[in-house]
């Protein structure tokens, strides 16, 4: 296991088993007839990975994604086991790294796209509007401001990518990649998830402007995957804070997308490395939206 010098845990590897693939985030190594996914505590902006972590993130984006798993318990998706207790004994070795931060998943088949909802105006569909009055090809009102509530959350679906820049797609070119019955059926779900979701947040005093889920098939149906509504995935506003025609204060990563943005980093690799400041703000805005959405913090 790699620790940088805040604890943060970097990647993995577990004797016995042969080396995993890395994500941006995840560690996921096959296990057979299972997946083992473990959250680092990597995080990454603008597709690439930031040279130090955000300690406990993964832990965070863990809990998160298990409580929203959890309060959507009509959409199926991939849980196994998230108790290190219960994992095979080939795990135990490093149960202590696994525990809070790693799921014993179903092996589904990846429905190759990322599927966006955005509720409001803001990130790189106020940067679209401004300049076409669209977003990713969606017409939209004439006026609006950033960061505006939607008249209503669009479904605007991404390539996924593991390394580079996921590419941002039409429906129509979604339906040609997956097929038009799944692809209805991804944007469906997506939209009711957002929606449900969107409620719960308002009453935890939260905004949830945009989102994006994963996908995969499993034994013919479709099954909610990855992570869930976390701050790696979402854009979550303080009510208390928010306005327009401004980025509203927020407890997600956009806090190091407009730290990186004020340094005259090109956005390729190599990423500079995190100030402390930095990492420990992120690290406190992750635990605040752990806590005001689940009601829960970090044994």
């Amino acid at each position: 296991m790699k620790y940088d010098s805040n604890g943060a845990l970097l990647s993995t590897s577990i004797p016995g088993l042969p080396e995993p693939h890395r994500g941006k985030v995840r560690d996921i190594y096959d296990l057979g007839d299972r997946l083992l996914f473990v959250a680092t505590d990597r995080i990454s902006a603008f597709d690439c990975v930031m040279p130090n972590g955000i300690p406990d993130k993964g832990k965070v984006l863990t809990a998160m994604s298990l409580f929203w798993f959890d309060f959507l318990k009509w959409m199926p998706n991939h849980i196994l086991s998230s108790d290190v207790k219960d994992f095979p004994a080939s795990l135990q070795c490093v149960a202590k790294d696994l525990a809070g931060r790693s799921l014993i998943v179903k092996k589904a088949k990846t429905i190759p796209l990322e599927c966006i909802v955005r509720g409001y105006l803001i990130g790189s569909g106020w940067k679209d509007y401004k300049k076409s009055g669209k977003v990713c090809g969606i017409e939209l009102p004439a006026g609006l401001q950033q960061a505006q509530k939607l008249p209503e959350p669009l479904f605007t679906p991404s390539t996924k990518a593991d390394e580079g820049h996921d590419e941002n797609i039409s429906f129509a070119r979604a339906c040609e990649l997956v097929g038009k019955e799944k692809a209805q059926k991804v944007a469906d779900c997506t939209l009711r998830i957002y929606k449900e979701a969107a409620a719960h947040a308002e009453k935890c005093g939260i905004i949830l402007a945009d989102t994006k889920f994963e996908f995969g098939e499993l034994d013919g149906e479709v099954i909610l995957i990855d992570e869930v509504l976390t701050p790696d995935s979402s854009r979550f506003w303080p009510k208390e804070g928010y306005h327009v025609n401004c980025s509203p204060p927020s407890l997600d990563k956009q806090f190091v997308r407009d730290y990186l943005e004020s340094l005259t980093w090109d956005k390729t690799p190599p990423a500079p490395e995190l100030p402390q400041e930095i990492v420990m703000k992120t690290r406190e805005k992750y635990m605040n939206a752990l806590k005001a959405l689940s009601g829960r913090t970090l044994a």
